[in-house]
């Protein structure tokens, strides 16, 4: 791993599983990504989540975060769609 990269694990759910073609994926970012900056480079890399972009929940080591969260090394990072109550 070079200096300066965050090695992650994604996990991707439902729909997002889905258009990735897999359950999970390791994966490097440059150190201080968010998950905004994780998720549009997903986008480019497997079209398929472009339509669920704006319908898109991440959840970091089991938190779910809002975009701008910094990600950091070692972390699990999971795609789902939203979850209705009802």
């Amino acid at each position: 791993m070079e200096a300066g990269h965050l090695r992650l694990r994604l996990r991707f759910f439902a729909s997002h599983r889905e258009a990735v073609g897999r359950e999970s994926l390791s994966f490097e970012m440059p150190e201080g990504a968010t998950a905004g900056q994780l998720l549009e480079r997903l986008v480019k890399e497997h079209p398929g989540l472009k339509r669920l972009r704006e319908h898109t929940v991440v959840a970091v080591n089991r938190e779910q975060v809002d975009m701008g969260h910094v990600l950091g090394d070692g972390d699990e990072v999971a795609f789902y769609p939203p979850v209705s109550g009802g």
